[in-house]
């Protein structure tokens, strides 16, 4: 499995090169952007997706397991986080996901 997500209203670098980015380019990108990808299984009694990152953005992430919570509804596939704590606070993701062009899972 792989996951990349990306806020859709990322600045672009003003000098238009990948090594000529000033730090505050740099960190916008990073933090507007993230990718992980490896394994995933499916426990249905439990509705989770277990996704095992090999590899990450955030380098911690790898060798992870990153827990799902699955619910298909009306066709389109939920998937949201247990509560994650950050340095200052707790939050949950959660994503919808549909198949291209409007069809239904």
């Amino acid at each position: 499995m792989s996951a990349v997500l990306m806020r859709s209203d990322r600045p672009k670098f003003a000098s238009g090169d990948f090594c000529g980015a000033t730090t505050d380019e740099i960190k916008q990108a990073f933090e507007g952007f993230d990718a992980y990808a490896g394994t995933c299984d499916f426990d249905e009694a439990t509705s989770t997706v277990t996704h095992h990152a090999t590899v990450a953005r955030f380098p911690n992430r790898e060798g992870t397991a990153q827990v799902r919570h699955a619910k298909l509804v009306d066709g389109i596939l939920h998937l949201g986080t247990p509560p994650i704590k950050s340095s200052s606070d707790e939050w949950v993701a959660s994503l919808r996901w549909c198949r291209a062009h409007g069809e239904r899972l």
